[in-house]
């Protein structure tokens, strides 16, 4: 009985005790680890494109056009910037006709759903007109000389004269806006939700 015992606990303290590791990881240019998460292994996707900062926890440039994803995340940067400007000023300016709201969540209601679905159907139109009727993922890319964001909208010429260099920061600046602007667009909605 004091055997069992003995060896139980032999057992149970064989557990604790450290063990040493005889395999070495050989690191490969393969496994290379990610710049913004170190325990996640660096996409490949997203190598080349301005503002990569090896962040693809999920793997959606496995599975998604990288151009595509570019494409939505512009867009969508683009649309919270005007969100995050509109829901802050209309505290401060009312437009003629229209009800003054002291909560932004409720400007919506105030113009009512004509107003709202003519913005949807005007965005609906721009894209398509922008897309060249292209708007599906496997569509919208066909043009191999398409660049995502890239509308040949410059009314101000910000970006004649530019080396690749200053457009590259330019556009970078532009993707770091527009990520904190969707951050900032969630948070001012739900800070007054």
């Amino acid at each position: 009985m004091k055997g069992i015992i003995f060896a139980s606990l032999l057992s149970i303290a064989s557990a604790f005790a450290p063990t040493l590791l005889t395999q070495t990881r050989v690191g490969s240019s393969l496994d290379a680890m990610s710049q913004s998460v170190p325990f996640l292994t660096a996409p490949k996707g997203t190598k080349g494109w301005v503002g990569d900062v090896e962040f693809d926890p999920i793997g959606f440039t496995e599975w998604f056009d990288m151009k595509w994803l570019r494409e939505a995340e512009i867009k969508h940067g683009r649309v919270s910037m005007l969100a995050a400007l509109g829901f802050w000023q209309q505290q401060y300016v009312t437009l003629p006709g229209m009800t003054p709201v002291a909560d932004s969540n409720l400007a919506p209601s105030v113009v009512g759903a004509s107003a709202m679905l003519q913005i949807i159907v005007w965005m609906g139109v721009l894209e398509f007109w922008t897309n060249k009727g292209n708007v599906t993922m496997e569509t919208m890319f066909k043009d191999p000389k398409r660049i995502p964001g890239d509308l040949g909208f410059d009314p101000l010429g910000l970006a004649s004269g530019k080396s690749k260099e200053e457009m590259e920061r330019m556009q970078l600046r532009e993707l770091k806006n527009g990520r904190l602007a969707m951050l900032a667009i969630g948070g001012m909605i739900h800070h007054n939700w």
